[in-house]
């Protein structure tokens, strides 16, 4: 079966320390370079998802934006 455009699947093997190796493709695809940090979210029954880092900027922006020109501690 061909995946539509855009749509992925990859496996990883867990190793004896719970890593994995993010596949080639994958790490390309998402611009994922070494020291990146990914942040992984879960659900007991979903599953695990890796989201783009690109995702979460306008969050993390709201987060840390200062308000009313108050410094942040």
């Amino acid at each position: 079966m061909k995946a539509p455009k855009g749509k992925y699947a990859w496996t990883a093997t867990v190793g004896e320390k719970g890593q994995i190796v993010i596949p080639k493709q994958a790490r390309e695809i998402f611009g994922i370079r070494p020291g990146d940090t990914l942040l992984l979210l879960g659900d007991e029954r979903r599953g695990i998802a890796i989201p783009p880092k690109e995702a979460f900027s306008g969050l993390f922006a709201a987060i840390f934006e200062e308000k009313d020109g108050a410094e942040a501690p």
